[in-house]
């Protein structure tokens, strides 16, 4: 696949001014991030990062991409209601890693006492790369599926306009025409209505579990901004001002500073490092309540690497899925190779199979947000101390995706302009909304891609490594 832009890339002077357009151009489009230095404050803000062109995508995987997200969203629907899959599952797991173990502690403990949410949302996004295959041709893979926080939905809406824009710079109108328009947050936010809706009391609000110090806000802002149009109002909160402030009452309906709260939107709690003593209190007091958690507890868990991992094994799906062949068959084909650490003849033929060809492997623990995967000479330093231990069952094996490099400007405040070999990654957002045991919303929403150079493994754009792009059809 041909980065398309090859004589652009040549001229360095021309590309000089082009960052400059750019940059310009995404300021004024909203495509913002707070500073590093001042990650509370908008006071001082900068652009995100992002490709100075569109890269190239095959529209036949983009397609597919879409085409796969509503299956997707029912497989975690379905996982999150299947307490005995989830136990299972998650055995192994649970025993040595101690943030898993946390969460579904207060999974039982809510399962216990009854589940008092009746309308469930989820906000999801499966993220993708493109196998070069042996012919030339590429191959969507699924790298994994995010059901906590999922961001970018928000700078992903304006980051078109800025490749339209660079485009026609260079007079390439019907290039630039070509740029699929995309609002994600649009989309996100519908769903929040439709589960506020749900609800049923119209002066109840929107709480959003934000971090103290968050550079992503804008991003988050275009969510609440949605929100407000439709007369639906959204408060910020840590989950500190939670455990001080919130209360439930005896129909477990949930206040926060005496106002009662229909949808809890989680865009903090997916990280160990996230949680205090405090914050695994008022956790536990948000899962307890009638509110509409985005993602309740169970959809947390049904996105861990664990759960994906075992989704890949043979009758898996169909057990799931029962009398839905057409469904398991397109998830089944964005499946890339998943291999389970559990302690037994299994885990120990997977490491065996890694350590022989380090190359082809990716070691996953159980973790979101980016920057947490091993490759290389790490992963084999970490088999060969982990292979007799039973901490090896906290992670999975992976089977490395290898996309087809190609040539783009990443755009970085305070870095130059010069040209880099990339990969992408494709996400596709996906919103469902259940009521009892009724789907009554199901669709895609958007898209996000993101690009980085291929010296960096892994890492995402809030982890500093991959920057905001759009795909360009071919």
């Amino acid at each position: 696949m041909a980065t398309g832009w090859e004589s652009l890339l040549r001229d360095e002077q021309q590309l000089e001014e082009l960052a400059r357009q750019a940059v310009d151009r995404a300021l004024a489009e909203g495509v913002l991030l707070r500073t590093s230095q001042e990650p509370s404050s908008s006071d001082v803000v900068s652009y995100a990062p992002f490709t100075l062109f569109p890269s190239l995508v095959p529209s036949a995987l983009l397609e597919q991409a879409y085409a796969v997200q509503m299956d997707f969203n029912m497989l975690v629907d379905a996982v999150s209601q299947d307490a005995a899959f989830l136990e299972q599952t998650l055995s192994s797991t649970i025993k040595r890693d101690n943030f898993t173990a946390r969460l579904f502690d207060i999974h039982k403990q809510v399962l216990k006492e009854g589940i008092a949410q009746t309308v469930f949302l989820g906000l999801n996004r499966s993220d993708y790369m493109f196998q070069r295959n042996a012919d030339g041709s590429a191959a969507l893979k699924q790298i994994e599926i995010n059901t906590i926080s999922a961001s970018f939905g928000g700078l992903a809406s304006r980051t078109p306009a800025v490749h339209r824009h660079v485009l026609n710079v260079l007079s390439k109108t019907q290039e630039a025409a070509k740029i699929l328009s995309n609002n994600p947050s649009k989309g996100l936010a519908l769903g929040i209505t439709k589960a506020w809706e749900l609800y049923g009391s119209a002066n109840a609000l929107v709480l959003l579990i934000a971090q103290e110090k968050e550079r992503n806000i804008f991003d988050q802002r275009a969510i609440e901004n949605e929100l407000l149009a439709r007369n639906i109002h959204v408060i910020r909160r840590r989950f500190e001002d939670v455990s001080e402030k919130a209360s439930l009452d005896q129909d477990r309906r949930l206040f926060m500073d005496g106002q009662e709260v229909a949808v809890v939107y989680f865009r903090d709690g997916y990280m160990p490092s996230q949680y205090s003593p405090q914050n695994w209190e008022a956790r536990l007091l948000l899962e307890r309540s009638r509110a509409v958690k985005c993602p309740d507890i169970a959809t947390q868990l049904a996105g861990t690497k664990k759960v994906q991992q075992e989704l890949s094994r043979m009758g898996v799906l169909e057990m799931l899925l029962p009398g839905q062949p057409e469904t398991v068959a397109r998830l089944h084909a964005t499946f890339a190779g998943l291999y389970s650490l559990d302690m037994g003849e299994e885990g120990d033929q997977a490491i065996a199979e890694a350590l022989a060809a380090p190359s082809q492997f990716v070691l996953k623990p159980q973790r979101e947000g980016g920057g947490n995967n091993l490759y290389g000479e790490e992963m084999v330093q970490a088999l060969e101390r982990l292979k007799d231990s039973e901490e090896r069952a906290s992670y999975i094996l992976m089977e490395k995706i290898e996309p087809e490099p190609f040539g783009n400007c990443l755009l970085r405040p305070g870095s130059p302009v010069r040209v880099v070999q990339c990969i992408s990654e494709l996400g596709i957002f996906g919103v469902y909304v259940r009521q009892g045991k009724t789907l009554v919303m199901n669709k895609h929403v958007g898209h996000l891609l993101r690009t980085k150079a291929i010296e960096h493994a892994d890492g995402g754009v809030a982890a500093g490594v991959a920057v905001l792009d759009n795909p360009y059809p071919v």
